[in-house]
């Protein structure tokens, strides 16, 4: 098993696993539209030089939470997007999927979307 490797035998080129690219594109089907647009940008395997910086400003941003316009909702975003690239991350993200999936399964349906604008 490789540095990188987090064991798992079916990954995308990602380095998710398909459990967690549908759970996940749901929750950011529930972004604003241009919010997970720039999400589904970051996500794309070339945008890893692009992703990393974004995701460590993005925490950075949320542990300022405390100052004007900057949110804690930064936080779980950023770490989202280094989740990508690091396999630690990548296994909590997925133990945090299985947790919403189990406790909130209204959020990952498609049809109870906040700002559908259909």
């Amino acid at each position: 098993m490789s540095l990188f490797s987090n064991g798992r035998s079916r990954e995308t080129t990602t380095g998710q696993s398909p459990e967690d690219d549908w759970r996940l594109e749901r929750l950011i089907d529930r972004l604003p539209p241009r919010l997970g647009a720039a999400l589904r940008f970051l996500r794309q395997p070339s945008g890893r030089w692009l992703r990393i910086p974004a995701g460590l400003l993005l925490i950075l941003g949320g542990a300022l939470f405390f100052l004007p316009i900057l949110g804690i909702w930064m936080l779980p975003v950023g770490l989202a997007l280094l989740a990508e690239d690091l396999p630690v991350l990548r296994s909590w993200r997925s133990r945090i999927l299985d947790w919403v999936e189990c406790r909130h399964p209204e959020w990952l349906n498609s049809s109870s979307r906040p700002h559908n604008r259909a």
